[in-house]
């Protein structure tokens, strides 16, 4: 009996084997450094720089053996452009991986997640398991830039809102007034690195969506300000897209740091040009001295 398998099953099925065949990088390609790669919005960075190995030769970090299990399983990404390292905690290795790179891209963050109980009025409490956001996305992340060179440019993956010290946001995982914090905390390490002199370009999206990219138009703002669009999220993909450009066109968005939103489907036309896209700022760069840092 003759059994049919489904194109996309058979796909599937030999996805491991396609890591073995990734496209070698070329001698000129750029070393860069993906941090969170086996994250979501990490993840689609470090794939879209291995399917450019003409321009990039990536190496993705991830925190433990199992994601690095995780990612090499998934096809298309060789274990031998994956290391494991805690960003928090394993400043030397940090060091020693980013030897020589030309740039690094910070796309770690601490993860939210909810710890079962509510609040008297019913809401979820949240907790991070894996790291709370002064370990995460201040210490973790100082210790990344640290590990830099001073001609790296440093791309930092971050988030909107950081000017509301109010926001929602600093309130998951607080308890009688500690913790939390995360856009404060995000918000120190963004000053860290405009202040440590080396080029950067810090990017703040809306709510992220897992949907397609590369089907909306894009709009670049500053200080959470809603011009352009209502619309307040924008795909992983094309924030990952945006994290690439910042490497392809280094003097355009060097020493940048915008919001990042997407109008939706159908309102307006794709964005396909970057270096427009960054224009389309006149100039405009985020105010440190709005909000507050932890």
């Amino acid at each position: 009996m003759m059994v049919h398998i489904p194109a996309i099953a058979l796909l599937l099925m030999v996805a491991p084997a396609l890591a073995l065949s990734a496209p070698a990088p070329s001698s000129a390609a750029r070393k860069v450094i993906v941090t969170g790669a086996g994250g979501q919005t990490g993840q689609a960075l470090f794939r879209k720089m291995l399917a450019l190995p003409d321009e990039f030769a990536p190496v993705g970090i991830v925190r433990t053996e199992s994601s690095k299990s995780e990612l090499v399983k998934s096809g298309g990404i060789p274990a031998s452009s994956i290391v494991v390292a805690d960003v928090a905690r394993d400043a030397d290795a940090l060091k020693e991986v980013a030897k020589d790179c030309h740039g690094f891209a910070i796309c770690t963050s601490a993860k939210p997640v909810p710890t079962g109980e509510t609040t008297e009025e019913g809401r979820p409490l949240f907790g991070f398991p894996n790291g709370s956001p002064q370990v995460v996305d201040w210490e973790g992340q100082r210790n990344q830039i640290d590990a830099c060179g001073p001609d790296t440019h440093v791309v930092l993956c971050s988030s909107m809102g950081g000017t509301d010290p109010n926001h929602p946001l600093n309130a998951l995982g607080k308890v009688d007034g500690k913790g939390g914090n995360i856009l404060k905390w995000k918000r120190k390490a963004e000053k860290y690195l405009i202040d440590s002199g080396r080029s950067f370009t810090v990017v703040h999206p809306g709510g992220l969506l897992n949907e397609s990219g590369g089907e909306r138009e894009l709009v670049l703002g500053v200080d959470d300000n809603m011009e352009g669009t209502d619309s307040r999220t924008v795909p992983r993909n094309d924030v990952a897209e945006v994290l690439l450009n910042a490497f392809r066109y280094p003097k355009a968005y060097a020493n940048r740091s915008f919001d990042l939103r997407a109008k939706p489907p159908g309102d307006g036309v794709a964005t396909t040009d970057f270096e427009a896209l960054i224009e389309s700022l006149g100039g405009k760069n985020c105010d440190y001295s709005l909000g507050e840092i932890a």
